[in-house]
């Protein structure tokens, strides 16, 4: 079956593009993955050529090695990216990629660990998704119940499946299942008045001050993006193959992937200062400086010598000292 691949990224989350990139050629994706992106392309894309045949405006593409194709699509949204990955994902399968059997969206600050065909695996189970670290949430919890009770006021029905409460960094599906897609963005779209719309990003004060006013700790939709994937899978009907903790590397066992979570990522990471406040390197410092040079180089050798040095010594320091 054919697949295709996407994500969104503006400004120095180019950085993890490339290592995403990277890590994906490496593991044996072959194939079409689409950049959706805000601003200026970076400067390690400046091969990338224009691409009509996209029917996307203003379009480019880059070609990777023996098959693997970075196509860059600018986007004119002003939602927040976290609240875009659903209508993206649907523009695709209206437009380039409307043949096309499996779509996949995964974060920027991703890097993949496995053969590839482990994904194309999974998503023949259901509806492709992998638990987050603040998981479980279980069926009585405050926020389950406020969004049985908040959607069931706009029409929408949600029933409990599991407590696993999953990230929403990453979804796999068929093109039958399609249909939940829309159902995540009208979830999304049902909840954005209360919230003042989609272009906000969660991270801010203001929107961490306007939580306060609708639940404080207790509020339905701490991250909008995920907290409303989470009430889709309560509303659809479709089957959904969950991941455990380690799908994305936040415990031991089959680690698919590794997710950069919070604020610093890789590419910003301080080894040394972290190391300081009693934080040695996370396994994701390690593999996006294991993704950096090929195909796409955005370090030099030095850099990359000198970075992956910078974190063992790190690490072997960090096994004695960590912050409790």
């Amino acid at each position: 079956m054919s697949s295709a691949i996407c994500t969104l990224f503006e400004g120095h989350y180019h950085f993890g593009l490339a290592a995403f990139t990277n890590s994906l050629y490496a593991q044996g994706y072959r194939g079409n993955l689409y950049a959706g992106y805000r601003g200026e392309l970076p400067s390690w894309a400046s091969t990338a050529e224009s691409n009509p045949s996209l029917a996307w405006k203003n379009s480019k593409t880059m070609k990777l090695g023996d098959g693997l194709f970075l196509h860059f699509l600018p986007l004119e949204t002003d939602y927040h990216f976290s609240n875009f990955k659903p209508d993206f994902m649907m523009q695709l399968w209206d437009g380039p990629e409307k043949d096309t059997d499996n779509l996949y969206y995964f974060d920027p600050d991703i890097i993949v660990m496995r053969p590839w065909a482990l994904f194309e695996e999974w998503v023949s189970c259901g509806v492709a998704v992998s638990e987050d670290i603040n998981s479980p949430l279980a069926e009585y919890n405050p926020r389950r119940v406020a969004w049985r009770r908040y959607y069931g006021e706009k029409g929408i029905d949600l029933k409990f499946k599991d407590s696993i409460y999953v990230n929403s960094g990453f979804l796999g599906l068929n093109k039958k299942d399609r249909n939940f897609l829309e159902l995540w963005k009208k979830i999304q779209e049902t909840v954005a008045p209360l919230l003042g719309g989609l272009n906000r990003s969660i991270f801010t004060n203001e929107h961490l001050a306007l939580l306060d006013k609708v639940g404080g700790p207790f509020s339905p939709f701490v991250k909008t993006d995920q907290d409303a994937l989470n009430a889709a899978l309560e509303a659809t009907d479709k089957n959904i193959s969950f991941l455990g903790k380690d799908g994305m590397g936040f415990e031991g066992g089959l680690i698919l992937m590794y997710h950069a979570l919070g604020c610093d990522k890789p590419w910003k990471w301080k080894p040394y200062k972290m190391l300081l406040k009693g934080v040695p390197p996370r396994r994701v410092d390690v593999e996006y400086w294991n993704s950096v040079a090929s195909p796409i180089s955005i370090a030099s050798k030095n850099e990359i010598f000198f970075s992956k040095l910078s974190l063992k010594i790190c690490t072997a320091v960090g096994r004695f000292y960590q912050r409790n």
